[in-house]
């Protein structure tokens, strides 16, 4: 009997750890609220997600693959904010297409689609998703071109392309099937170039990066719906500082703030970022004095993804560098997202990266294959490290700064992984991305210290006793949605207690209070 009692004893301990746990959420951990499930496979279909802010919904863009010979066929359906499907439309698509690029305005959504054998020729699909409406346009530009974004603004499509050895923008015009390559955008291939459909100020912005190979500048263009150059100004920096990228605000010019990172001599690295307020204007000899810089060492969070005694060693060798008058530059890329309005000013959130090469270190003779000490390299993707999160006053003030260190995430092409919301509060936010079946989540309170290790799996079912498993999960992202709310995607086997599966592509709601 003893040992009955201490068996069962020892049992509840052992069991008390996973019950705690299960129940023990942190307060600010996400719910997830709604779910869809098509029965779709990822070898045989493939779909595109567009979140609609404007009216809570959401529009997917499916494409089928057929069973056995022909084109794929391509459809419409709109979600409520419950997931439920509010209809469908099918989208027939001109044979020989292939679909590139979903962006939206408003209520509307833009589906472009490329010729497979001839770059030149586009064609539109425009869904009015309040009614359904769809209507379509072909063109012919002439030219060959590689698309890299696309943006809309007043039912015109802004399209960046590389044409030869440079980079400029198509204008497609839904109404009159009429197009244009802008002539006020014509820049070198390796030029950075940042892109902001302003519906408030009713503008393209654009901040082009110019450099000679040892300092850089950065130039604003705004360009009106039509495609006229409406403002073009340079921001650059008097000292050994060079500007090398940058975001700029929403808004009318009364309230202009640009935020980016700059560079110490060397043009491929960030040495930290800048801020500026624009409605400021330059001195006569050209000096902008409100350009604000903060050097990636003064920030309190960004070497968070460290160990404590990396970072101290990194820190110690910066301050005897500094108190010796000399530079101690850092090597840090940024992928810039654009700037969030907050009650105090702007968010911004930049994730750091760096290329990813893999070695061919053995070649092969008349004696078999031998070890090489510096073999070819070829490039294997990105890696990303951590993102960092930072407030600004509308003078280009920092206020504070956080970051989020990310788990393992690789990526061949360069693409925001960290989705951003703010909380219902307005103080905080919420960060989140999909690490396969996990949810990896952080929410940003100013400067406190918090968990960057905090996660929770993507649910199958959304009743608390549902004993359904998902074993894999592809092609999976999220999307920033409305209020507090992200929407989580991707194709998943689920299993089923009684081993019985199924494949699916789910869309699930992740609700931040």
């Amino acid at each position: 009997m003893k040992q009955t009692l201490l068996g069962l004893f020892l049992l509840l301990m052992g069991t008390l750890p996973l019950m705690s746990r299960a129940q023990t959420l942190p307060p600010d951990a996400p719910r997830q609220t709604n779910r869809l499930e098509l029965e779709l496979q990822a070898y045989s279909s493939d779909v595109q997600v567009l979140a609609i802010p404007e009216d809570s919904t959401v529009v997917l863009l499916v494409e089928r693959e057929p069973k056995f010979s022909g084109p794929s066929t391509y459809s419409f359906q709109k979600l409520n904010r419950e997931l439920q499907t509010s209809w469908v439309k099918p989208l027939p698509v001109p044979e020989r297409y292939y679909f590139s690029r979903l962006c939206g305005e408003g209520s509307m959504v833009y589906a472009l689609f490329k010729d497979d054998f001839l770059s030149n020729k586009l064609w539109v699909a425009a869904l009015n998703s309040r009614t359904g409406e769809i209507r379509t346009t072909t063109y012919d530009t002439k030219l060959t071109h590689e698309i890299y974004g696309m943006k809309a603004l007043e039912g015109n499509l802004f399209v960046t392309v590389q044409i030869e050895q440079h980079l400029t923008v198509l204008l497609l015009s839904l109404r009159s099937g009429e197009f244009q390559f802008l002539p006020a955008v014509y820049e070198p291939l390796d030029s950075q170039l940042t892109f902001l459909a302003d519906s408030a100020a009713n503008q393209i912005k654009m901040v082009v990066t110019q450099t000679n190979g040892v300092k850089s500048r950065l130039q604003v263009k705004q360009i009106s719906p039509q495609g006229k150059l409406l403002h073009s100004e340079f921001v650059q920096a008097e000292s050994n500082r060079s500007l090398l990228t940058a975001q700029i605000s929403t808004g009318d010019s009364t309230d202009r703030l640009m935020a980016g990172t700059y560079t110490l001599r060397d043009t491929r690295y960030s040495q930290g970022l800048f801020a500026t307020d624009l409605t400021q204007g330059p001195t006569p000899t050209g000096s902008r004095p409100s350009l604000r810089f903060y050097d990636f060492l003064n920030l309190k969070h960004f070497f968070d993804f460290m160990s404590p005694n990396r970072e101290a060693r990194l820190r110690q060798r910066g301050a005897r560098r500094l108190a010796a008058d000399r530079e101690f530059r850092l090597h840090y890329r940024l992928l810039m997202h654009d700037l969030l309005p907050s009650p105090e000013g702007y968010v911004l959130v930049a994730e750091i990266y760096f290329p990813h090469y893999r070695y061919n270190n053995y070649s092969f003779g008349f004696m078999g294959p031998s070890r090489l000490m510096n073999g070819p390299r070829s490039f294997d993707g990105y890696r990303t490290t951590h993102a960092i999160i930072c407030g600004f006053d509308r003078r280009g003030n920092l206020l504070w700064d956080n970051t989020f260190v990310l788990k393992d995430v690789e990526s061949y092409g360069l693409e925001e992984t960290v989705r951003v919301r703010p909380m219902p509060d307005g103080r905080r936010f919420a960060l989140a991305y999909l690490d396969e079946n996990r949810i990896r989540y952080k929410v940003i309170d100013r400067t406190t210290p918090s968990s960057n290790d905090l996660h929770l799996p993507i649910q199958t079912a959304l009743t608390p006793d549902s004993k359904e498993k998902s074993t894999s999960a592809t092609q999976t992202g999220m999307q920033a949605w409305y209020g507090s709310r992200f929407l989580a995607f991707g194709y998943q086997h689920v299993r089923a207690p009684n081993w019985s599966g199924r494949d699916v592509f789910f869309i699930n709601t992740v609700d931040f209070n």
